[in-house]
């Protein structure tokens, strides 16, 4: 059995030798395999700086996505896997955005949607929903100190159900828009109490009733109605659809996010999940987008 050097006792003589403890054998190989892991990880860190480096520069900064949307999936299970609150979760989550941002304004993307929150997420558990709803409140007051939106003239604006959100996030809505609404450069839309056929739903009453205002009849406005009026009445009117979609956390749906405006974006489903989401992984999803061919359902 393996023993403990000795140490030189008060009075110069050698201390007592004592036998180690023993070590399950399960311990030693999950020792093993962390001391293995975490030296892997330091090895790699070099060549994942220099992939990344290739990665960047084999992109076309001329054939970038004009408009990209985000459903950033992974916080809670992040959280789980990870021994932490689900709170934490959304906060490394809400971490990630700004990152994410960053990069976005990094390559030019001049439109940004992020679904942050959605009509189904009401149904969680009523402490969580208001920690969401906080969180944001806390978020957007944030966000309005931030220097990168006056430098890079970013423009805010939130869609969803308005009349489902209390008065104070209501109100955080209103500053970011109003703050934000001269600017020229990217527009960032985020999702809030959203949900795609809510959306159509939604832009189908605006039309009706505008026709209605007008004196048309129900059969009239059948019978002229377009995809373009429909669309004009969606909540994201005014804006190109997106081109490209990212989900992150390996699920593979839009879970209703822009139904309407995702005829033909782009889909991109990455494994990690939405916190552990790197620079890399976004450099990937750019790399896989330039390489397809948009054919637009021709």
């Amino acid at each position: 059995m393996s023993q403990i050097p000795s140490i030189p006792g008060g009075d110069g003589a050698a201390a007592e030798t004592r036998p180690a403890p023993a070590l399950s054998p399960e311990l030693v190989a999950a020792l093993a395999k962390a001391g293995a892991d975490g030296a892997l990880r330091t090895l790699a860190r070099p060549l994942y700086w220099l992939y990344e480096r290739w990665l960047d520069r084999s992109l076309d900064r001329t054939v970038m996505p004009r408009h990209i949307g985000l459903i950033l999936d992974g916080n809670r299970r992040f959280a789980r896997r990870n021994g932490l609150d689900v709170r934490h979760g959304h906060q490394f989550g809400v971490r990630k955005l700004k990152t994410f941002l960053a990069w976005c304004l990094e390559f030019g993307v001049k439109h940004v949607t992020l679904f942050v929150f959605s009509t189904e997420n009401f149904k969680r558990a009523p402490a969580e929903v208001q920690y969401l709803l906080d969180l944001f409140v806390r978020e957007s007051a944030q966000l309005l100190d931030d220097l990168r939106l006056d430098t890079e003239k970013v423009r805010v604006k939130i869609i969803g159900q308005r009349d489902r959100l209390p008065p104070k996030v209501l109100a955080a809505s209103d500053a970011l828009e109003l703050s934000t609404a001269a600017h020229k450069g990217t527009l960032l839309t985020i999702a809030l109490a959203y949900g795609g056929r809510e959306e159509i739903v939604d832009a189908v009453k605006g039309l009706l009733t505008e026709a209605a205002g007008k004196g048309a009849s129900l059969a009239s406005v059948a019978e002229a109605l377009t995809a373009e009026q429909l669309s004009a009445h969606l909540y994201t009117a005014g804006q190109p659809d997106p081109d490209f979609i990212i989900r992150t956390s390996g699920e593979q749906r839009l879970s209703g996010f822009l139904l309407w405006q995702a005829a033909y974006s782009e889909l991109y489903f990455c494994d990690a999940l939405w916190p552990k989401f790197r620079r890399i992984d976004f450099l990937r999803a750019l790399r896989d987008y330039q390489q397809r061919e948009r054919r637009f359902g021709g």
